[in-house]
């Protein structure tokens, strides 16, 4: 969203101000310095107005500030008379330089806006297909998976055993999940971009938003173990839940999308100053470091990756943390694997101290 364009008006308030300003202090100070300076200077105020006003204030006060320079400083002075050739051809010097001068930045002024106009509608137009071709496979290769079990158990329910139509409703309830996932990363998408994003703090137990976050993987992490030791040391914080734990959810889906089996993630939760730290480490294959700056686009995957998701769950859990005044932070460890570091500023209460509030 661009700035907002100030009112006529006030770019000509704007404008008489500081061309008034710049006229009384110089003449103030006339002693001291010469007309020529003056000139220099009023010329200067002219293209600070070029650079962020309109063309007709920008042209008007270039016009004012040359009747000002020939009025007040060019002799004789209180008369727009100009007694020798040299000063008059220094006016209209003047006068020609700074009207060009507003005309010109003005204009440069238009094309880098076009530039930037162009820039920003090959970005959208690349976005826009980035998701639609995404959404075309993410979103219908579970719909997909979904009738297609629907009409087998349809068609052939008499026929099929037991364990077979528990297989199929295993895959509809699957696909279903992922769906809800994919659409839910979309609607908070589109929160966190259009600013729409309402915190709700609540006091939150860690250990206990990080045991949600373990419970909801027990069936989709495969061989990988997800560690996370409790600390019962650890205070309350004030935090939007909801948000938090999704961003560290995403985080952690990430980690099991992109580890091999067998691989260990590793959650910690700790406290540093005024802020909750939360580390989320394994021990995969890590980020390229030349990738690492791309880590939270939206839409990105690794080159090479495998196929699953719109890839916005990093960049969702960004937009979350930042929310909260916080910083999320990707790095390697030395000794192999991602590490990811949410640093979240938080109020905190220890438990004692907040049954005697």
């Amino acid at each position: 969203m661009g700035k907002k364009k100030l009112s006529l008006p006030l770019q000509y308030l704007i404008s008489l101000a500081l061309i008034a300003f710049i006229s009384i202090t110089c003449f103030a100070t006339s002693h001291f310095i010469g007309y020529k300076v003056v000139a220099l200077l009023l010329l200067l105020a002219v293209s600070l107005l070029a650079m962020v006003f309109d063309i007709v204030p920008v042209l008007t006060m270039a016009l004012l500030s040359a009747l000002v320079w020939n009025f007040f400083f060019i002799p004789p002075l209180f008369t727009f008379h100009i007694a020798n050739a040299e000063d008059a051809l220094m006016f209209l010097m003047y006068f020609v330089v700074a009207m060009v001068n507003a005309v010109l930045t003005f204009k440069i002024r238009q094309a880098e806006k076009k530039a930037r106009d162009r820039e920003e509608k090959e970005n959208t137009i690349k976005l826009y297909n980035t998701l639609l071709n995404s959404l075309s496979h993410e979103l219908r290769t579970p719909i997909s998976a979904i009738i297609g079990a629907v009409d087998t158990l349809k068609e052939n329910k008499e026929q099929l055993s037991s364990v077979n139509q528990a297989e199929l409703l295993h895959q509809i309830s699957t696909a279903s999940i992922r769906l809800n996932r994919e659409v839910d990363n979309l609607l908070n998408m589109s929160r966190v971009e259009t600013g729409t994003l309402k915190l709700r703090y609540d006091w939150c137990d860690a250990n206990e938003l990080v045991h949600n976050i373990l419970r909801k993987f027990v069936d989709d992490k495969g061989n990988r173990s997800i560690t996370y030791t409790t600390d019962e040391e650890l205070p309350l914080f004030k935090m939007d839940v909801t948000l938090i734990e999704q961003a560290l959810y995403n985080i952690v889906h990430n980690a099991i999308q992109y580890t091999p089996e067998g691989s260990n993630i590793t959650i910690n939760v700790s406290l540093k100053a005024d802020d909750c730290i939360i580390t989320v480490s394994d021990n995969g294959k890590g980020f390229p470091e030349s990738e690492l700056s791309f880590v939270f686009n939206k839409f990105y995957r690794l080159p090479g990756s495998k196929t699953g998701g719109l890839g916005l769950g990093l960049s969702i859990a960004k937009g979350f943390i930042m929310a909260h005044g916080g910083t999320i932070i990707t790095e390697n460890n030395e000794t192999g694997g991602a590490k990811f570091t949410l640093v979240i500023p938080a109020e905190r209460s220890f438990i004692t101290n907040l049954k005697n509030e």
